[in-house]
């Protein structure tokens, strides 16, 4: 994340079209070569070498933006926390300087995600792995021995989790209390635990599971063991499963591990169809939905209505989003005013499409395939700068639609970014 702020810094020098900071992995030496950073010696880098890719003007321009990246290397700003700094450089080190941690945070390139979780689970350490881009056969080979361990993988590809009232990654800090939650997704934890303190309610655990555990390859084993240790905690006494529509297989098996709870639980599968339910549990359909029914409130809100004139004679809607659910619960509203919509995250009776072509379009720009060796766009809002500026110039368009999510870890201020 540092090398990518980095290198974003860099390409505000005059004259400097493209730059990348990146290690040397085969993954990366593909992106840079892709995007026309590397001539023939870069090509040769390898997984120990860190690669300064640029393409620019001219050759002044380029030295410039090299003497930039050198001192940034050289002299990397850390922020002061009021102390001399804990800075272990392996994991090894970490556990022998604090042997009673139990959890581990992983935010390494995706290549080397998997063998440092490895080895924090043997070491006894739960782990939360930031990093996204792992492969879906790493993770399920890896939660399989977690799970022999009785270790608990939150992730790959997860973006939040407060444990013991501690906000980890992109969480916001949010009352204490006596709601659980359960999610494959970032920012529906963050928006239901928001609400959640908004109508006076609080949190005692929010852990997540990353966005592929409800698949059928993977089993949903993090989300089950998260619910076993949800409802074994004395300090919960409700229950919140957040996520995209699971597997038909997977989300059998969480209801039937749901139903055998003695708790209180509020279900969101976001975008999916009705589902039994068990008698414990009340089924939901979007996030503000599911933080009032957990804290059974109601405040008469009505259903969706779009303003007419938004998508009428023949204006579209675009939405830009950096949060993945908040895209797959926008889909659902739309629907619900009974338009017609694409997303290359497409939820129940949405249709799968990419760029181009006419129909309302909302696309999550934090998938996989917008972030490769790019920043989060939570992290780093100018990732969305192009397409806002082509929507923004397309008389097609009637409205855009976008979301601003706040969070340690996330940018500053991306409400001022946005309006800039």
């Amino acid at each position: 994340v540092a090398l990518m702020r980095m290198s974003r810094a860099i390409t505000q020098i005059d004259g400097v079209f493209e730059a990348a900071m990146m290690m040397g992995t085969p993954a990366n030496i593909e992106i840079m070569t892709d995007a026309g950073l590397l001539d023939d010696v870069g090509r040769t880098a390898t997984g120990g070498d860190l690669v300064i890719g640029i393409r620019a003007a001219d050759k002044i321009s380029a030295n410039a933006a090299l003497d930039a990246a050198s001192t940034q290397l050289e002299k990397p700003h850390i922020a002061k926390r009021g102390d001399k700094g804990w800075r272990p450089k392996t994991l090894r080190t970490a556990t022998k300087l604090a042997p009673n941690s139990n959890l581990a945070l992983i935010s390494v390139a995706g290549d080397f995600a998997v063998s440092e979780a490895r080895k924090a689970i043997r070491r006894g350490l739960n782990v939360m792995i930031f990093s996204d881009n792992v492969s879906l056969s790493d993770e399920v080979e890896l939660k399989r021995e977690a799970k022999e361990l009785d270790r608990l993988i939150m992730g790959p590809d997860c973006g939040t989790a407060i444990i013991n009232g501690v906000p980890l990654a992109f969480a916001n800090v949010v009352p204490r209390g006596s709601i659980g939650i359960v999610g494959a997704s970032g920012t529906g934890m963050q928006e239901v635990a928001s609400l959640i303190g908004q109508y006076g309610g609080g949190i005692s655990h929010a852990v997540g599971v990353g966005g592929r555990d409800l698949r059928t390859e993977v089993g949903g084993i993090s989300t089950l063991m998260a619910i076993d240790a949800l409802d074994s905690d004395p300090n919960t006494d409700k229950i919140v499963v957040i996520s995209k529509p699971p597997s038909s297989v997977v989300g059998s098996k969480v209801l039937q591990r749901i139903g055998r709870s003695s708790k209180t639980c509020v279900i969101c599968f976001v975008g999916g169809g009705k589902s039994a339910m068990p008698v414990n549990a009340t089924q939901v359909f979007t996030l503000k939905d599911t933080a009032r029914t957990v804290m059974d409130v109601s405040d008469g809100d009505a259903e969706p209505v779009l303003p007419t004139g938004v998508y009428n004679g023949g204006k579209l809607i675009k939405g830009l989003f950096s949060g993945g659910t908040l895209c797959a619960e926008a889909q659902v509203l739309l629907q619900q005013a009974k338009l017609a919509v694409y997303s290359n995250i497409p939820v129940a009776n949405s249709l799968s499409r990419v760029e181009g072509g006419k129909g309302h379009v909302l696309l999550d720009l934090g998938d996989d395939q917008y972030t490769k060796g790019k920043p989060h766009p939570m992290i780093d809002p100018s990732v969305r700068n192009e397409l806002m500026l082509s929507a923004l110039k397309d008389r097609s368009l009637g409205a855009i639609l976008l979301d601003v999510v706040i969070g340690f870890g996330a940018h500053r201020d991306p409400a001022g970014f946005l309006v800039d």
